[in-house]
């Protein structure tokens, strides 16, 4: 079978990797564009579409990827939610941590999704989440954004600390990831 050619709508490296490795059967690089569209729809979904609709503007005979994600703390409302990225300027985590200090709700979920356009403008989607909390402190050096301090439910270790093969496997990334598959059914 012929691999499926697509464009992720990002900057991010870290987001192309753990694309590739919970779709090993795309053929998958980043859009090289400049002038991306701001994030700013109100739900992961309308960012992820914005995203994508921007990539076939570039990239009209090719699939292209939009996605957006963040991560919600019951806590705090749900926030920083679909602001994750601009939450707290260069130190995120920092800040996200210092609005906790007196918070005892440390509940979290990571949220993804990702939107599809192929030539023809026919969308799918994958959502995917994961459950956990959010800790005191950073611990572990892998993974990127808030893995250091976010611990999924039934394990020990921050994301950071299972690492990125773990991640690569159960992120809220890689389950939006095989929830989009499903839609495209190759």
């Amino acid at each position: 079978m012929e691999r499926l050619v697509a464009r992720l709508c990002s900057t991010n490296p870290g987001k192309l990797r753990e694309l590739r490795a919970a779709l090993p059967e795309w053929e998958i690089e980043l859009l090289g564009a400049d002038g991306y569209p701001p994030e700013t729809g109100e739900t992961y979904y309308e960012n992820a579409r914005t995203k994508a609709e921007f990539g076939r503007t570039h990239e009209p005979e090719l699939l292209v990827i939009g996605e957006d994600s963040g991560l919600e703390v019951a806590g705090l409302g749900g926030r920083p939610g679909v602001h994750s990225a601009r939450f707290g300027g260069d130190d995120p985590v920092g800040r996200l941590l210092a609005e906790l200090h007196d918070v005892t709700d440390r509940r979290a979920r990571y949220i993804c999704e990702l939107v599809t356009l192929d030539p023809d403008g026919v969308e799918h989607r994958g959502t995917g989440t994961l459950e956990g909390q959010i800790v005191d402190e950073p611990r572990g050096s892998e993974g990127f954004g808030y893995d250091p301090i976010f611990v999924p439910e039934g394990e020990d270790g921050t994301v950071a600390e299972l690492g990125n093969e773990w991640k690569r496997r159960n992120s809220h990334r890689a389950r939006a990831a095989a929830a989009l598959r499903a839609a495209v059914d190759l």
